[in-house]
């Protein structure tokens, strides 16, 4: 089964258009509020390659990016393979 981590804040409204992006796809996530641990924000900068702001996305330990990658990569067709872990 296919990994999906997503790190977010209560308030952010990119954070809310890509959790609906992925529940209208039907993926299982794990949602992960970096609001008030800045010792999680600090490990989601690290594995983002230095991107601080939220969401930040990764399938399968693959850094996605935020919400607009996410849209960007389901428009080019992107998104389903990654998701069914078919993607090169």
């Amino acid at each position: 089964m296919t990994k999906v981590e997503i790190y977010t804040t209560p308030t952010c409204p990119y954070c809310y258009k890509a959790k609906q992006l992925l529940k209208a796809k039907g993926v299982v996530y794990l949602e992960i509020d970096v609001a008030s641990q800045s010792d999680v924000r600090d490990i989601m900068t690290r594995r983002a390659g230095g991107r601080r702001s939220v969401p930040q996305i990764f399938i399968d330990e693959r850094h996605v990016g935020g919400c607009d990658d996410l849209h960007a990569l389901e428009a080019r067709g992107g998104l389903d393979p990654l998701l069914k872990g078919t993607a090169s």
